[in-house]
């Protein structure tokens, strides 16, 4: 019995990559600590929180998110094998296992409920009209991404966890390819993107020294504002400092750390507004300020990291004009069109960063019981007509019943997948591609 007990655990040891390996033997010793002392951190951040109305706290209930399996609370990543020789060594960097139980992803905040909590409670509004979008769908790995205009470096597509990504390796800086280079934002914009963090370990010194970098400038080439990321990702918390300077010209500094962030993908967006600039990862506001310079352009850049290889990966790209209330776009077109609800990649699956838009929306529906909507989704004409509707259908479903799940009654939702049938913009072109993928709400007249 003892032999084949240690044949067990030898065969599971082997199946784990060197990396998670180490980590693992790591993080035993410090379990029990560390999940004590997030438990802390995390009672008094609650202690702190405004309570939500009750649309939102239905539907952040943890009693109504119950796991229905420990696969739900559990992540596997890896990352497949790239075409070219610089991508094979991003796929080995990246190239980790989750070890944690399911009470430990639970405890760490780190769990897609969690996330869900932390976006339902954001203030950010999107902006609802798209001026730059790139998911990355139809690039190449190895190739230069082609919405993007090269400032310095080396920067390619490459592959993490099967999704195309933009990899800025070393001192490397990009912005997006505009017809009005360095004159493009208006006074009323937001930028959103995924951005990598980690991996990270001790050994490697892989310390993220500021070296993730976002730069709004000014049409002479002057920063405005940088928002930069400083830590260990392996230390669950992560400092994002901006630095801004304001319309009397002056400099300051605003600093704070991201509560229970791990190495994976997190959400970074950026909000502006008549001289008000708002920064935000993973839900959670990190700095607001009311006196900011505007800006015209953006730009996102990596550094040295003392000498050391420092490659920044990113991907979902958005920058989005205004963010008019959805009421006033209700009642002026009979619908609101909202891209702040997003899917992962060809499923129904609605992102976490999408319960911001989804919680606004279900708070005008107990405001004005009288509304009834048709939750409709519009896909762009990439791929086949048939999985599109399909898509679509299945899109729309999963939204009706979010909103449902959050108090919604079911009379006054209904759910009608569009396909490709009614673009809004030229599906010939990546930015035409990125309106057409939209969720609409148009309301049913009683």
């Amino acid at each position: 019995m003892k032999l084949a007990r240690f044949l067990i655990v030898a065969a599971a040891l082997v199946m784990i990559s060197g990396t998670a390996e180490a980590q693992l033997l790591k993080k035993l010793g410090n379990t029990a600590k560390n999940a004590a002392e997030r438990t802390l951190e995390r009672k008094t951040d609650q202690k702190t929180e405004q309570a939500i109305d009750k649309a939102v706290d239905k539907a952040t209930d943890p009693d109504s998110y119950k796991d229905k399996s420990a696969k739900d609370s559990k992540s596997a990543e890896s990352t497949e094998d790239s075409e070219s020789a610089k991508d094979s060594e991003t796929s080995k960097t990246l190239k980790s296992s989750k070890t944690d139980d399911e009470a430990e992803a639970a405890q760490s905040g780190n769990s897609p409920k969690a996330a869900e909590m932390a976006y339902a409670k954001s203030d950010f509004v999107p902006g609802d009209e798209i001026i730059f979008g790139d998911d990355l769908a139809n690039e190449q790995v190895g190739e230069f991404p082609s919405q993007w205009d090269m400032i310095s470096g080396n920067i390619e597509i490459s592959k993490v966890n099967g999704e195309n990504t933009i990899a800025l390796f070393k001192s490397a800086s990009i912005t997006p390819l505009m017809k009005t280079p360095k004159n493009y934002l208006p006074d009323a914009f937001t930028i959103e993107t995924d951005v990598y963090i980690g991996p990270v370990d001790s050994k490697s010194d892989t310390y993220i020294n500021g070296n993730y970098r976002f730069q709004l400038q000014n049409s002479q080439g002057n920063e405005i504002a940088q928002i930069f990321f400083w830590g260990y990702a392996r230390d669950e918390k992560l400092e994002v400092a901006t630095t801004l300077k304001s319309t009397s010209g002056e400099s300051r500094r605003i600093s704070d750390n991201v509560p229970n962030i791990r190495e994976g993908w997190h959400h970074l967006a950026i909000s502006f507004n008549k001289r008000a600039l708002k920064v935000y990862v993973d839900g959670y506001r990190i700095a607001n300020a009311p006196n900011i310079a505007q800006s015209n352009w953006f730009v996102i850049e990596t550094g040295q990291n003392g000498g050391k290889k420092a490659t920044f990966w990113i991907k979902n790209i958005r920058i989005a004009q205004g963010a008019v209330p959805l009421y006033d776009r209700m009642m002026s077109d009979g619908k609101f069109i909202t891209y702040g609800i997003t899917f992962d990649v060809g499923k129904s699956t609605i992102k976490p960063e999408s319960m911001g838009e989804i919680s606004r929306i279900a708070k005008l529906m107990a405001d004005n019981p009288e509304l009834k909507f048709s939750v409709e989704g519009h896909t762009d004409n990439t791929g086949k007509a048939d999985a599109n509707q399909k898509l679509s259908d299945e899109r729309s479903a999963a939204v009706v019943a979010k909103l449902e799940e959050m108090g919604v009654a079911k009379d006054r939702l209904q759910s009608a997948g569009k396909g490709q049938t009614s673009p809004i913009s030229d599906n010939g072109t990546d930015e035409g591609r990125a309106k057409n993928r939209r969720v609409e709400f148009v309301k049913i007249n009683n």
